[in-house]
C-alpha cells in the first residue's frame, strides 16, 4: 500500500477529563462530538487495496467483507479515513449500538463472517481525514480536516457515515446526555488547531460514571502467576439467577497479593480442601485464552464505578470502589441499576 503516511499507523487518542471543557479552553477553540463505542478503525485504500486498520495489532479487515465491498465502491481511490466501526440493532426508531453483536464480529470460521456480515452488517462513522486524494492532512489543523472529511464523503451513503459537530459546549452538553441512551459513550473535545498525531493522547473525552453494587463470584490469577489479576461480579435477575456481570481489573502488585489472603476465606473447595474452579463464557476474542476462574461463595459486595451496563453485561471493566458489608448480596439486582433513557440511534446519525 503505498499512501503518504507510515505504515502501520497507530490512531491518535484521547485522555479523560470529568467535564466537557469550555470552547475557549484552548487557543483556537474546541469541536466537539459525540464519542462512539465501537471498533476504533483507520480505512486505507490504495486502489483495490483496502485495509481495515485496528487500534490492536489485528488488522479488522477480514471481518467485515461487507465494509471493505462498500469501501471500493464509493471511496476515493487513495485515502486514509478514521473512525469507529460499530454495529447498530432495534427497529427504526428505536435502534441503538449493539457492542455485543459488534464483538461477535470478530470470528475464525470464513463461513461465519460471511453470514454474520449479512445478518448484522457494520457501518463506519467517521471523524478524521489523514490523507484525501493521496495527500496527507497529518499537519494540517483539525477544522481543516474536517471540512475535507465532509467535502470527500459528499454524495457517499451507508454504510458510511461523517459524525456530527459542533463549537458549542452546551450542545455538547446536551449530546452527553441524550446520545446515551442510544449506546454511545460520552463527548470527544479537540483542539481546532490540533494537527494529527498518532497515537499521542491530544483530545479529550468526557465519558459516563455510574455506580452499583454487585457481588463477589470468583477471581483469576494474574498472568504473572501472582495474585489476583481480576474479580468476576454478578447480579441478580428477575428470576434470582446469579448472571455473571463482568469484572474489576487493574489493581497494583501489591493488592493483588493481598486480594489473594483477604478472599481465602471465600473460597469454595472440594472434599480434599482444593479450590474449586469455574469457567466464563469463551468471547471471540478469548477463543485460546484460559477462562477459569477461583469460585468465590457469594457473599460479599463490592461498590463498582461503570459506564454503562447493557443487557447484562457491564460494556466495560469496571473500577473498584469500596467493599459494601452493609449490603446483603441479594440486593444486588439488574433491575435496580441505573441506565439511560432510550434513544433513537438514527436521530444521533441524522
Amino acid at each position: 500500500m503505498d499512501l503518504p503516511l507510515e505504515l502501520p499507523i497507530t490512531p491518535m487518542l484521547a485522555k479523560a477529563t470529568a467535564k466537557v471543557p469550555a470552547a475557549d479552553s484552548v487557543d483556537g477553540g474546541m469541536l466537539y462530538e459525540p464519542k462512539w463505542d465501537g471498533f476504533r478503525c483507520i480505512l486505507l485504500r490504495d486502489g483495490d487495496e483496502i485495509e481495515l486498520a485496528s487500534r490492536g495489532s489485528k488488522p479488522l479487515t477480514r471481518y467485515f467483507p461487507e465494509l471493505v465491498a462498500a469501501a471500493r465502491e464509493q471511496l476515493p481511490d487513495r485515502c486514509a479515513l478514521d473512525g469507529e466501526v460499530v454495529v447498530r440493532s432495534g427497529a427504526d426508531g428505536a435502534a441503538r449500538l449493539d457492542f455485543e453483536a459488534l464483538g461477535q464480529r470478530i470470528h475464525p470460521a470464513e463461513s461465519r463472517i460471511t453470514k454474520l456480515s449479512q445478518e448484522t452488517p457494520a457501518e463506519i462513522i467517521l471523524f478524521d481525514a489523514l490523507v484525501v486524494d493521496g495527500k496527507s492532512l497529518l499537519d494540517a489543523p483539525f477544522a481543516d480536516r474536517r471540512e475535507a472529511l465532509v467535502a470527500t464523503m459528499q454524495g457517499v451513503g451507508a454504510p458510511f457515515h461523517v459524525t456530527r459537530v459542533t463549537d458549542d459546549a452546551a450542545v455538547a452538553e446536551d449530546w452527553f446526555s441524550r446520545f446515551e441512551g442510544a449506546g454511545l459513550d460520552g463527548v470527544v473535545a479537540k483542539p481546532k488547531l490540533s494537527s494529527y498525531q498518532p497515537g499521542k493522547r491530544t483530545m479529550l473525552k468526557i465519558k459516563h460514571s455510574r455506580t452499583a453494587e454487585a457481588v463477589l463470584i470468583g477471581y483469576r490469577i494474574h498472568k504473572s502467576g501472582n495474585g489476583v489479576g481480576s474479580l468476576l461480579l454478578g447480579m441478580y435477575d428477575d428470576n434470582g439467577h446469579l448472571r455473571n456481570v463482568g469484572g474489576i481489573v487493574s489493581f497494583t502488585a501489591k493488592r493483588r497479593l493481598e486480594l489473594i489472603d483477604e478472599l481465602a476465606p471465600l473460597v469454595e473447595t472440594d472434599d480434599a480442601g482444593d479450590a474449586l474452579k469455574g469457567e466464563t463464557d469463551r468471547s471471540r476474542f478469548s477463543s485460546n485464552k484460559d477462562v477459569s476462574f477461583v469460585r468465590l461463595w457469594p457473599e460479599k459486595v463490592v461498590e463498582v464505578k461503570f459506564d454503562q451496563l447493557e443487557g447484562a453485561r457491564f460494556r466495560h471493566g469496571v473500577g473498584f470502589l469500596r467493599w459494601r458489608p452493609d449490603r446483603d448480596p441479594e440486593s444486588c439486582k439488574l433491575s435496580q441499576v441505573e441506565r439511560a433513557p432510550a434513544y433513537d440511534l438514527g436521530e444521533v446519525l441524522r
